[in-house]
Formats: C-alpha cells, sequence, structure tokens
C-alpha cells in the first residue's frame, strides 16, 4: 500500500511539474538540494494556501511612457484562500529596507494581517493596494471589523526596469481582480510571470521562485513553503550548488537596445531587492516567525546574495495554524515551545533550503526577455549551468 501510494505521488508530482512550464525546475536538473520537498515542491504544500497571478507583456520598440512596451504583472498569496476570513500569525525581517512593503507596520504592532499578499513591480504598488482594498469591500460575508483591517493591505514591489514601462502604471484594477479571483492550490507558476515578469536576478533575467519542505520531528509533521520575487544580485556572486557559476558564465550580461534611453542595468544601478514570503502550519506565534523570517538572508547568502546598499529585501513569515478572529477569544493550537531546540531547528533549516531552491527555480524558470528600448536580458543557460556542475561534481543524475 505504502509503495503505491509513493508511486502515485511520484506521478502526480511530474504531472504538475509538466504542468506549470516547458522547461524542467531545478531539481530535474539534477541540481542538488538539502531537505525533502512536497509533493508540488511550492508555497502551494502549505495546507489552504492559493496562488494566483496577472502577466502583462505587450509592445516593442522604443519606450513612450503610458504606451509601452509592457512587462510586469502582479503575483497574490492567500494564506487561507479566497474564502478565508479572520487573521494569521505574521512577522517579518527587513534585510535591506530600500523599498516598499506596505502593510507591514501592523503586523510589526499587532503580529498578524488579513487578507492577501500582492507582490508587484514599483509603479505599480499604488493600483494594487486599492485593488486589494476594493476587492474586500465587494465580499457582502466579509464582517465590518475585517474590512476594517483588511484596508491596510501588504503589497510589496522591486523594481521592473529596464524591461518595463515602470512609470506608466499599465496594472489595472481588473488584473488584480483576476489574480485574486483565479488564485489556486496546485503547481505554481515560475519565471517571466505576474509580478516577476519584468525582474532582473543575478544580472540574468528573474522572476518568480517556490519550493518546500516536508518537515518531521518526531511524531509531528509539518510543511513549509516559500515563494519569492527575485530582482537582485550581482554575476559575479551567483553560486550555485556552491558552485561559483556566476564566474563560470561571465557573458550573456544584459544588453541596451539600441532605441532604449540612457539609464544604468542593474549592476551600475545598485537596486537590487527580492520579496521573500514563507507560508509554514506549524504553530507558530509572531515572535517565533520572526526567527523564521531571519533564515531568509541565510539562504539567500547561499546563492550570492549580499543585500547591496539600495537593495529592497524584504521577507514575510506567518502560520496557517495560527488564526485571530475578530469575534471572541483566539483558539491557538498547542504553540511549538521556545525551548523545542529540535522543532525550531528543523523549521530554520527549511526555510533556508527552501529559499535556496525557490531562488535557483526562479532563475532556471525565468526565459530571454527583449523589452523597453529593445534592452535585452538573458535566461541563465541551462545546458552550460549543468555541464559546470557536472565538472565540479554537483550534478545529481537521479533527482525526483
Amino acid at each position: 500500500m505504502r509503495v503505491a501510494l509513493f508511486v502515485l505521488a511520484a506521478l502526480m508530482f511530474g504531472a504538475a511539474c509538466q504542468a506549470q512550464d516547458h522547461r524542467p525546475r531545478a531539481r530535474a536538473l539534477g541540481i542538488p538540494f538539502d531537505g525533502t520537498p512536497g509533493l508540488l515542491d511550492a508555497i502551494t504544500d502549505v495546507p489552504g494556501v492559493e496562488v494566483g497571478e496577472t502577466t502583462l507583456i505587450s509592445g516593442s520598440g522604443p519606450l513612450r511612457a503610458g504606451r509601452g512596451p509592457v512587462r510586469t504583472g502582479v503575483t497574490v498569496i492567500l494564506p487561507q484562500g479566497r474564502s478565508g476570513r479572520g487573521g494569521v500569525a505574521a512577522a517579518y525581517t527587513a534585510i535591506n529596507g530600500t523599498g516598499e512593503f506596505t502593510g507591514l507596520h501592523m503586523v510589526e504592532e499587532l503580529g498578524l494581517f488579513f487578507g492577501p499578499i500582492a507582490l508587484t513591480g514599483t509603479g505599480n504598488i499604488g493600483i494594487v493596494h486599492q485593488a486589494l482594498v476594493d476587492w474586500a469591500a465587494r465580499d457582502a460575508r466579509l464582517p465590518p471589523d475585517e474590512l476594517v483591517m483588511r484596508s491596510l493591505p501588504l503589497v510589496g514591489e522591486t523594481l521592473d526596469m529596464p524591461l518595463n514601462d515602470v512609470f506608466g502604471h499599465p496594472v489595472r484594477e481588473a488584473d488584480v481582480f483576476a489574480a485574486l479571483d483565479g488564485a489556486r492550490g496546485g503547481p505554481v507558476a515560475e519565471g517571466n510571470v505576474g509580478g516577476g515578469t519584468g525582474m532582473i536576478a543575478y544580472q540574468f533575467k528573474g522572476g518568480i521562485g517556490t519550493a518546500s519542505r516536508a518537515v518531521a520531528v518526531g511524531d509531528r509533521h509539518y510543511m513549509l513553503g516559500v515563494l519569492l520575487q527575485s530582482n537582485h544580485g550581482r554575476r559575479r556572486n551567483l553560486r550555485i550548488a556552491g558552485i561559483p557559476v556566476g564566474q563560470e558564465i561571465s557573458d550573456l550580461m544584459p544588453e541596451p537596445g539600441a532605441e532604449a534611453p540612457p539609464a544604468p542595468l542593474p549592476e551600475a544601478q545598485g537596486k537590487n531587492s527580492i520579496l521573500i514570503v514563507i507560508a509554514t502550519d506549524a504553530p507558530l506565534d509572531a515572535h517565533q516567525l520572526q526567527r523564521l523570517s531571519r533564515r531568509a538572508a541565510l539562504g539567500l547568502g547561499r546563492n550570492g546574495g549580499t543585500a547591496s546598499d539600495l537593495s529592497g529585501e524584504f521577507a514575510l513569515a506567518f502560520s496557517t495554524t495560527w488564526r485571530t478572529p475578530l469575534t471572541g477569544p483566539p483558539t491557538p493550537p498547542a504553540l511549538i515551545s521556545d525551548l523545542d531546540e529540535a522543532a525550531l531547528n528543523a523549521l530554520f533549516d527549511a526555510a533556508v533550503q527552501a529559499v535556496e531552491e525557490a531562488e535557483v527555480n526562479q532563475l532556471v524558470a525565468s526565459e530571454t526577455m527583449t523589452g523597453a528600448g529593445g534592452t535585452r536580458v538573458h535566461g541563465l543557460p541551462v545546458a552550460r549551468l549543468r555541464e559546470i556542475l557536472r565538472r565540479h561534481g554537483r550534478l545529481a543524475e537521479t533527482q525526483r
């Protein structure tokens, strides 16, 4: 029976990977990672979590503000799904604070938040914020008190310049509603999608990435998932599976187009940002989630992230198990004790591992893109990556 269940899970995992993208994920390429992933190796392995996105790609040629070219979008994460009510325990870490993530003051003050999380491009943050409020307001089932709490939504940004018409504000309320209404569990799209559409990572094309880890401590079993939007990193620092890949692939740098206005590309610009969302069904309170969120920086460090001076790098962690209704006292589960080192360390390990893998997943999934003014950003050359890892003895030929 157990063998049959394992085979079924493996078949479902393979089908999910094929359904999400025609490009194989990092694990399927033989890139080795620590830890045990969930069935989908995605944030949606955490029960109840749903993800949706809207991707906007249109136009070519010179940049004309308000007319494109457009390379942007929005990604949303719903901790309790579209029908969820009440708040979830949460905390965050600002690895480097030169960026915007609205709603974090309430997270810091109360240790919780209500409603969805949205990730998008810098120029879209105002309309996405308003759209989240309006989406909540149209739900007649929400009690007035919760509607008020949802008027302070969580919206994070990274700068999709120079590929996108940043100041043309191409995202509309209907685009955000489409992402929210279309949010589902199951496989999560990666790469040039949603909020990650116009992003650049380690001077390769960047975008959305996800991963998960199953955590077992005695007879207790938890799931931890990560979704990130990557727009950071310098090529020379990039490491994959411990190998300095960025130093071995020193070509294929971003190319400003002939019709692009004079503007620095990310290396000189120093604008390197990343948004990381960590979800878990482990019963953690806000203090413990804050500790968990700090581990995101260690995962980034494995791949060469250094949080440069003008970088906006934020990690948000929440627990789907610790929920707070607005009416009546909360009914928390038996929390993991701060003295339970085995459970906390296992979750800390899982967070570091999942962030590392999600970052590589977004690089592998992201494809070469030409954007505003003909600016071209290359995708990570997967065949060359595999050859480099093989040469260094770091390619696992058989990974799930």
